[in-house]
């Protein structure tokens, strides 16, 4: 029997979190924001332990900005969310991507070490492959 089931993969991928909220950006191009949460926190989806990071978020508006308070409470959202680090990361690109349409985003977790191993996710838009197709 396998320890990790398709369930825990899936695992907050649907969960209801607060709206994120944009306003309009009052600048054009030549400019990046740069938004470090430092005290993230979720909850692994098979072990029901805390995991924490320092999530970074790095855009180019195209238009829209994120307003941070509905950032701060849609992160604190994920407080009671079992979900496992990659979604975390890629979920929260998505989201922000759907919300600001920005030229491009980056969004960085960095997971605080637990049983020796440190996680580093890194999901980027516009949406591109780490490695080239056909490459193992």
């Amino acid at each position: 029997m396998p320890r990790y089931t398709d369930e825990h993969a899936a695992s907050g991928l649907d969960a209801a979190l607060p709206p994120l909220e944009t306003w309009p950006s009052q600048f054009g191009e030549g400019y990046e924001v740069v938004v470090s949460i430092p005290e993230f926190t979720s909850i692994c989806p098979k072990t029901g332990l805390p995991d924490f990071a320092t999530l970074t978020v790095a855009y180019v508006p195209d238009g829209r900005c994120v307003e941070l308070k509905s950032l701060k409470e849609y992160l604190l959202g994920y407080r009671n969310v079992g979900i496992f680090n990659e979604n975390v990361v890629n979920r929260v690109l998505r989201d922000l991507v759907d919300a600001t349409a920005p030229r491009r985003m980056t969004v960085t977790g960095v997971f605080t070490p637990r049983g020796g191993i440190q996680t580093t996710v890194v999901a980027r838009f516009p949406f591109e492959s780490p490695v080239a197709p056909g490459t193992p």
